[in-house]
């Protein structure tokens, strides 16, 4: 139960302290850009293999991992709204895996239901639309009672929607856009990740090196910070540096918001999109990337990643005043009630509404086109283990957050979400539209350990 329940993260053991090197000693990798294998006037074909690899997350020691295309956080795909991606996975794998696209308006035989999964030596083809704004998107393995150990060795990676008009806004792009995967990891005195108890997990991986060092000009940056844990959350300060966020996990909003000096909670799954500005550094200054995170304790805060400030450079980027208008929130037919919670009294067993998943049965249906209001209530306040905190994730709709508690939302609940923290004990009143298409599709806590034993539910879209 210690993997589900949350708590104070232990001290780094003799394990741990046996494989570290120098802190701040290797480059932060940005993931490679996927190329595709063909192009149509409207379709960009792409071909990614699901194969074992042996990498280097801690500086001179090879550890085995599970990944998508050879490294430890995936190739990026860089698509257009509007224009479809095909992508075929191959599995090379020895075990059945997946593929879901985390906030990815497709259709229901693309989305990456738990039980369509590839077998060995298989390939499966999936189809995205991209017939939705712009935003930071990642795609991972979703396999049923496999997902957390399988993301958890390495099966993730970015899916970016360049939105239309954005380039008109002039944010800062190219070399200049960084997406970040930040995650846990219990790493032994061999150097190989351990999937025992989460709270074990004591290296902090910035895609895929631990403390790593990223070099930068003294100018903006699009930062695109991705909480790629199966179960931790996280809460990053990048200090005295000037930050405006200009979007969440369903793309821009409709104005920045100076974040300044602020802390950045992340659920397990969550993104943010943010510029921050080195112009004001001097060549040579270094500046740190925090966290604070640990479940739901308040730990010392840990340096993550520094940034050096290496050179100059032209800047003709800007945050505009303006980003992009939000869709209006269309009355609301329907209004349900959701509870995550835990049957505790044998080996826990996740439970949506009282019940675990089951593929055979449909828990919601939703007529095509209508709009819900649904209030998602984390039904573990109190457990003879402490308590539990949840992170809600709904497959196909982005959705906006209307309230807490009854209270105002977050700062963390800005724009379209389609993933959001449930603290114990509490509720959230979250409202989407179901259109386009029809089929079943997944909700679930996206605690990774949580949907591996059961906290998923799955609704049907019908005409």
């Amino acid at each position: 139960m210690s993997a589900l329940a949350a708590g104070k993260s232990e001290r780094p053991g003799p394990s741990a302290r046996g494989v570290a090197a120098g802190p701040f000693s290797v480059r932060m990798p940005v993931p490679a850009i996927l190329n595709p294998v063909s192009r149509t006037a409207d379709t960009d074909v792409y071909r990614l293999d699901i194969l074992p690899a042996q990498l280097e997350l801690i500086p001179g020691v090879k550890t085995k991992c599970l990944t998508f295309g050879g490294s430890f956080v995936g190739p990026t795909i860089r698509a257009k709204e509007g224009r479809r991606a095909l992508v075929t996975y191959r599995n090379w794998l020895s075990e059945a895996a997946n593929v879901h696209l985390h906030g990815g308006h497709v259709p229901a035989d693309s989305d990456g239901h738990p039980m369509q999964v590839i077998d060995p030596g298989t390939e499966r083809r999936y189809e995205y639309p991209n017939q939705q704004p712009g935003a930071t998107l990642w795609y991972h393995d979703h396999s049923h009672h496999t997902e957390a150990e399988h993301v958890y060795r390495g099966m993730h990676g970015f899916y970016l929607i360049e939105g239309e008009g954005e380039r008109e806004l002039q944010l800062p792009c190219g070399e200049y856009d960084v997406p970040i995967a930040i995650r846990d990891a219990e790493i032994d005195a061999n150097g190989q990740l351990v999937a025992g108890d989460p709270r074990n997990r004591n290296v902090i991986l910035v895609n895929g090196r631990q403390k790593p060092f990223f070099p930068v000009a003294a100018r903006k940056y699009r930062i695109r910070l991705l909480n790629s844990s199966t179960l931790r959350f996280l809460k990053f300060n990048f200090g005295s540096l000037p930050v405006q966020q200009i979007g969440s996990d369903g793309g821009l909003l409709p104005e920045p918001i100076d974040r300044t000096g602020t802390d950045f909670p992340l659920a397990a799954g969550e993104r943010v999109d943010l510029v921050v500005d080195f112009s004001g550094q001097r060549v040579g200054s270094q500046c740190m990337l925090t966290n604070q995170g640990q479940f739901t304790g308040n730990d010392e805060v840990e340096q993550v990643l520094r940034f050096d400030v290496v050179r100059t450079a032209r800047d003709y980027s800007r945050v505009p005043a303006e980003l992009r208008e939000l869709p209006p929130l269309p009355p609301a037919t329907v209004e349900r009630v959701v509870t995550l919670s835990f049957d505790l009294t044998g080996n826990p067993i996740g439970l949506i509404d009282g019940k675990p998943f089951d593929e055979n049965r449909v828990d919601q249906t939703i007529k095509r086109g209508t709009t819900e209001i649904w209030k998602v209530v984390n039904g573990d306040g109190a457990t003879k283990y402490g308590p539990i905190q949840h992170s809600f994730h709904m497959h196909l709709a982005q959705f906006r957050v209307l309230d807490r508690d009854g209270q105002p939302p977050l700062p963390g609940d800005v724009g379209l979400k389609d993933t959001v923290p449930l603290p114990p004990g509490t509720s959230v009143r979250v409202q989407a539209t179901f259109d386009d298409y029809l089929g079943r599709y997944m909700y679930h806590c996206h605690m990774l350990e949580h949907s591996s034993a059961g906290m998923m539910g799955q609704m049907e879209i019908v005409d």
